[in-house]
């Protein structure tokens, strides 16, 4: 199975919503809480050039935020990429 990285806040619905899809299908994913830690919010903006959450890797591959991974599910696109790893 593929390596998902997301990066979130205590609170947001759009983080929630990728979680559920997340965990609807199964999958691990490693959660950086990027509220209260200045060093995860740091690294994400470095790798995504972004400040909103989520923002999603899966496999080291930036995906975007809520509305990209539930772009990819319903487009087909998600399992496989998930799989692939």
């Amino acid at each position: 199975m593929a390596k998902v990285e997301i990066y979130t806040t205590p609170f947001c619905g759009y983080c929630a919503r990728a979680k559920a899809l997340l965990d609807s299908k199964g999958v691990d994913y490693d959660e950086r809480d990027v509220m209260m830690d200045d060093k995860a919010r740091a690294e994400m903006r470095i790798r995504t050039n972004r400040t909103s959450v989520p923002q999603i890797f899966i496999d080291g591959r930036h995906i975007g935020g809520s509305d990209e991974l539930a772009a990819l599910d319903a487009e087909g696109k998600l399992d496989p990429l998930l799989a692939a790893g």
